[in-house]
């Protein structure tokens, strides 16, 4: 008789890895054999974790990165087409939709720092971010046109991050774009040589960090509301935001701190 077989305890390697250091927490996306694709599990570990980090009073920036050569290939088209059906299409879709609109409702600034290629929903994912630094190395797409399907939700990041025009062109032509053009078209903050990467992005997250919790709180708020308002409402809604920002803790200790020439003590 031969012997058993060994039995396999391994688990699966999760999906999502958080590490979280002095306050900023890293979100790693955790497929590198699929490119790190946005599966239906990886999906619903981002929202998981963000809901998370959204309780955490001791939260002060969050870095979004990917494990392996690319950032994200946007969907799974494999686990898609497994189950070819409207509800489940626009369940999926909807449920990326959160996953973006939950990113810019933390409290807390999100960088993406971007190695190999961002496509489809991975280059929506960049857009969702508050701040994006890519590696010079790195690309940009929105290839859905190639698979006969335009891309619509990445379409709503995309155009509130690049001008219209720029947009639309990524959007019919699939054609990839460099880091330093992602840059000069308003999808990155920064853009560094990839063995600065690392570095590059914490130094902003230090940065942020050492900033007024309550004053980002109150800032990422009020930027992304603002937008959606004609130009006088925004400036009557901006205006009460400051008001209420002026009775915090933090204000008073920041002016006080300015004025006597000392490093302020945050409160949060």
């Amino acid at each position: 008789m031969a012997p058993d077989s060994p039995t396999r305890t391994d688990a699966p390697a999760p999906l999502l890895l958080r590490t979280t250091q002095d306050g900023i927490a890293t979100l790693q996306l955790n497929r590198p054999a699929q490119f790190n694709a946005l599966s239906e599990g990886l999906l619903q570990a981002l929202r998981v974790e963000i809901d998370a980090l959204a309780r955490d009073p001791a939260l002060r920036c969050v870095v979004l990165e990917s494990a392996g050569r690319a950032f994200c290939a946007g969907h799974d088209l494999r686990e898609m087409r497994s189950q070819p059906s409207f509800d489940y299409y626009l369940a999926l879709f909807r449920q990326c939709s959160r996953v973006m609109q939950d990113l810019q409702a933390l409290p807390v600034p999100v960088i993406a720092k971007v190695r190999g290629i961002a496509t489809a929903a991975g280059c929506q994912l960049v857009a969702s971010c508050d701040l994006a630094v890519a590696a010079d190395t790195a690309t940009f797409a929105v290839s859905g046109i190639n698979a006969g399907l335009f891309c619509s939700t990445p379409a709503v990041a995309l155009s509130r991050n690049v001008s219209t025009k720029r947009a639309f062109e990524m959007l019919v032509t699939a054609r990839f774009i460099s880091a330093a053009q992602a840059c000069d078209w308003g999808l990155l903050n920064d853009v560094a040589p990839d063995a600065d990467l690392d570095a590059r992005v914490q130094a902003l997250a230090d940065v942020i960090a050492a900033k007024s919790p309550s004053a980002i709180r109150y800032g990422k708020r009020m930027f992304y509301a603002q937008r959606q308002m004609p130009q006088a409402e925004a400036y009557d809604y901006a205006a009460e935001v400051m008001a209420r920002n002026m009775m915090e803790e933090d204000a008073a200790e920041g002016i006080d701190a300015f004025l006597q020439k000392r490093a302020p003590q945050w409160r949060g």
